[in-house]
């Protein structure tokens, strides 16, 4: 690196917001938290570091290798930079708020990873996240996703499809088919890659029972529209109750999807197993027209609050503000700055004040500035004394 670039140049992945998309992002991020209000969601705001052990557990546990690590000097204990705040939130949920009610909680607010995963490659995205603890049910899951897609349609998101899958299908399939926690980790990792030749040849090798090789057999091709469901429950027919309920639980989910937001596309698939070994129940992603990658995540994670104290039921979902940011087209427009002259006037001081707490932006000149005209401040409007009175007229 130059030694020039060296004073100013950001590691990979980090970026700054320069004033005008500080003001794209303030004002949508303003506008997210009116919307989760109106659903009663509240909002809290947790710490940026916390000991590794609360961020290392339940749903954090997967977030280990991106998580940068500090040492605190006044403990000498390890503590983290969160690379999510799901965990974080939990946690307050579980230790701090302690209702027996359901406790819907929201948040928008940096996080920092060792390694990107978003689509722009950023490893310090603004997380913006829903979370509802409390409920263990499809009308939670419901509230959840809705939320999740007012607030893409909110952010001007074109053309949605929600990938959705239910993480207990595949788990109870194995547990049905006696696989080890080894031959589970295998099969999972063929799955999560669809290379249905190894998985044929896996199964050949394996001597499993003929119903169970069959069904694990089907279930890389169980994906597609909402109705593969039905398709689903024939060929997994002689599965264990488990599996017929996640199903019976994915259809009706599904089908109130479709009735309330009938302009987004449902892709259903068997084998979304994201965040599988926390994920308890549905999961799913989000996509865009136009974007390769998924632009917002969720599913239910229930118990995740044991290691805190209280074993919740809890449902959520997570995007970042700086992906939103690019759909939303109309922001509000920054108000007309004033420029005001560098003069003693007591009137001007007094015009200047009244104007600020009119919530104007008031631009004041400062002696010997260089800044000379309203227009070197970048303002449209300037103060000009007209007789004993100071007014805004247009530059």
């Amino acid at each position: 690196m130059p030694t020039t670039d060296q004073y100013w140049a950001l590691p990979d992945g980090i970026s700054e917001a320069l004033p005008e998309e500080s003001w794209r992002l303030e004002n949508l991020r303003r506008s997210l938290l009116d919307v989760y209000a109106t659903w009663g969601y509240q909002m809290v705001i947790p710490p940026l570091v916390e000991y590794m052990q609360s961020l290392n557990t339940g749903i954090g546990s997967n977030l280990d290798l991106q998580t940068f690590k500090v040492t605190d000097q006044l403990t000498g204990r390890t503590m983290g930079i969160r690379a999510d705040m799901t965990p974080q939130i939990s946690r307050i949920d579980a230790h701090k708020l302690k209702t027996e009610h359901p406790n819907r909680l929201c948040y928008i607010g940096s996080v920092l990873r060792t390694r990107a995963f978003n689509e722009d490659g950023s490893r310090s995205p603004l997380q913006v996240g829903a979370e509802l603890f409390g409920h263990a049910g499809e009308d939670s899951d419901f509230e959840i996703i809705a939320l999740l897609l007012t607030t893409l349609k909110h952010c001007q998101v074109p053309a949605i499809t929600l990938d959705i899958g239910h993480v207990n299908i595949f788990r109870s399939l194995a547990a049905q088919a006696g696989l080890s926690t080894s031959q589970e980790k295998v099969f999972f990792d063929m799955l999560e890659r669809k290379s249905l030749p190894d998985i044929e040849a896996w199964l050949a090798a394996a001597n499993l029972p003929a119903s169970e090789t069959e069904m694990l057999r089907q279930l890389p091709r169980l994906y597609g529209k909402a109705d593969i469901l039905d398709y689903a429950a024939e060929v997994l027919s002689a599965a264990n109750q488990q599996v017929k309920e996640a199903i019976q639980y994915l259809n009706s989910l599904v089908k109130r999807i479709q009735h309330e937001f009938p302009d987004c596309h449902i892709h259903v698939d068997l084998t979304e197993l994201s965040g599988y070994d926390y994920h308890t129940g549905i999961v799913y992603a989000v996509y865009a027209e136009g974007s390769g990658r998924e632009i917002a995540r969720g599913g239910r994670y229930d118990g995740i609050g044991k290691l805190f104290g209280r074993a919740r039921p809890a449902t959520g979902f997570s995007t970042d503000l700086r992906i939103l940011t690019r759909y939303w087209q109309a922001p509000p427009q920054q108000p007309s700055k004033i420029f005001a002259p560098a003069d003693t006037d007591p009137s001007l001081n007094s015009t200047i004040q009244q104007l600020r707490s009119q919530g104007q932006w008031v631009v004041r000149q400062l002696q010997g500035d260089t800044v000379k005209t309203p227009q070197d401040a970048g303002c449209g409007q300037q103060l000009i004394k007209h007789g004993n009175e100071w007014i805004i007229t247009e530059v």
